[in-house]
């Protein structure tokens, strides 16, 4: 069981409480915080939405949540009810100024029965078309003034391009300072994601190979095994990298290939990742076709079910241009990295369901082995299994058993479920409770946001004018599209099949993990 400081008492509201980000992930990671006794003790869950709802109402649809959704399971009755009693319900019209000010009388009446002052945590579980509008509300309403207390949460994506993420962020800082403003990627939130910094900075024995000089390449791998779901409206809009790469995977690249901080403060690490986006080399509009392939997922089997094609998914467009699949080459130009590639891919209706970073690194200067001895050499590799396992794997050459030299591939594997005997926390409860705890460290600054949206535009400009002829352009069920194969062929390398930890628990829809 994670070990918790209590935070200061607490005032949550969220915004779209009757929505699916609500019911599927954050009541299920609050109610797993308030078991480990990981919420403060006094604390209030308000939740707003604009349907029809009491107490009682939204008492039971978040129960539902918890009971489908937690990684504790169905929750007990009595310890539901105790957790029950603090989440109430406001009916809300977001455009309506007055509602703002019946939310301001809600919260001083609460901190007035405490007899303390709360922290104030707005988490805007809405459409990022309307961030701005509650911003500005809530600014008006004086509900950001308090600077060491008032926070607010924003899910991705920030906007839907540059200009959009750039107007997003100058409302969000018009009415609250940088340091209030919590810009969520819950995959930041997850133990393996974390752990890398661990891994990399705690073992002297890794950050000097960390480098050109020993790394050949780094493949960066997000493969989900569900389609779009019931987000085909949202995600006929976005596609595979707005969707993903702009954030999950551009922030996992920054990890691996950041330079140590000085301290583990909260804008130190942000500082190294922000310098790793300045690093990458740009892309230009005419570099697009070489670096970078998409793809649309058409029907196909999946474990032994037939799938229907993209196309035909609920509120997606017949002829959708649409991309389920995007895989990109980048390079970091600077002393640690230059020269060496990072292959980045994401994709939905793959094989399987795996996130997982490999580092492969260079074969040996001289090979003095026999010929017959290395039928079949690697060179050593590092694998970073994010999810469904977790843990890390070590690949390098042994020699057979037998009086012969023979050199095998072996892994050296650590999972994390096997060595610390107990399950790690979701994403959302670690990313809630440094909300609550205010330690900004996890989450994004403005000038990432803006700088992860620079990197991308050429592509998404390029793709809106040159609308792909052959979508679909993979089967349900395979790895993708053959423009990805080639992308990484090209230069002599190939996508590695994803490590297996530990027998995959049962596959479970999680399109928005």
């Amino acid at each position: 069981m994670p070990h918790y400081l209590r935070p200061e008492p607490t005032i949550l509201v969220i915004f779209g409480a009757a929505g699916d980000l609500t019911h599927r992930k954050l009541v299920p990671a609050l109610f797993n915080l308030f078991l480990e006794s990981g919420l403060p003790e006094r604390f209030q869950l308000l939740c707003i939405d604009r349907v029809e709802h009491t107490d009682e109402s939204i008492r039971a649809y978040l129960k539902d949540g918890v009971d489908q959704f937690s990684r504790t399971g169905p929750a007990p009755a009595d310890r539901w009810n105790e957790f029950a009693a603090h989440v109430s319900y406001l009916r809300f019209d977001i455009t309506d100024a007055s509602y703002y000010d019946d939310l301001r009388k809600r919260i001083d009446e609460t901190e007035k029965k405490w007899k303390a002052n709360a922290a104030q945590v707005f988490y805007l579980a809405i459409p990022p078309g309307i961030i701005e509008d509650i911003a500005c509300r809530l600014g008006d309403a004086k509900l950001a003034a308090e600077r060491d207390r008032a926070r607010i949460v924003v899910e991705k994506p920030i906007g839907h391009d540059k200009d959009s993420a750039m107007a997003i962020n100058s409302v969000l800082r018009r009415h609250f300072q940088e340091r209030q403003i919590f810009r969520i990627d819950h995959y930041l939130g997850k133990e393996t994601v974390q752990n890398i910094l661990a891994f990399r900075f705690a073992n002297a024995c890794f950050e000097p190979v960390w480098n050109r000089r020993y790394v050949d390449h780094v493949t960066i791998t997000v493969a989900e095994q569900v389609g779009v779901g019931r987000r085909g409206g949202y995600y006929d809009k976005a596609g595979a990298l707005r969707d993903m790469v702009q954030n999950h995977l551009l922030q996992l690249l920054c990890l691996i290939a950041m330079e140590p901080p000085v301290s583990f403060e909260a804008d130190e690490i942000r500082n190294k990742k922000t310098d790793v986006l300045h690093a990458i080399h740009p892309i230009t509009e005419h570099d697009v076709a070489a670096v970078t392939a998409r793809g649309q997922y058409g029907p196909g089997w999946l474990e032994g079910e037939h799938v229907q094609g993209y196309r035909e998914e609920p509120d997606v467009a017949p002829n959708s241009s649409t991309e389920t699949f995007a895989a990109l080459k980048l390079f970091v130009d600077n002393w640690r990295w230059q020269d060496v590639p990072f292959y980045l891919r994401t994709g939905k209706r793959l094989p399987r369901q795996v996130s997982e970073i490999s580092i492969r690194f260079g074969a040996v200067p001289h090979q003095s082995f026999p010929r017959e001895s290395t039928i079949g050499y690697q060179p050593a590799g590092l694998v970073i299994c994010i999810q469904p396992d977790e843990g890390i794997v070590l690949k390098f050459q042994a020699k057979q058993p037998g009086q012969h030299i023979r050199l095998s591939p072996v892994d050296m594997r650590f999972s994390y479920r096997q060595a610390f005997q107990t399950p790690s926390p979701d994403a959302y409860e670690t990313l809630l409770w440094d909300v609550m705890t205010d330690d900004s460290t996890l989450f994004m600054r403005a000038d990432q946001v803006e700088c992860g949206w620079s990197l991308l535009m050429p592509i998404l400009d390029v793709w809106s004018q040159v609308p792909p002829t052959d979508f679909a352009n993979y089967q349900a069920g395979t790895w993708g599209p053959e423009s990805a194969e080639l992308l990484i062929a090209r230069d002599g390398r190939t996508w590695l099949q994803p490590t297996l930890l530990e027998e995959a628990p049962p596959h479970k829809d999680v399109e928005n993990e």
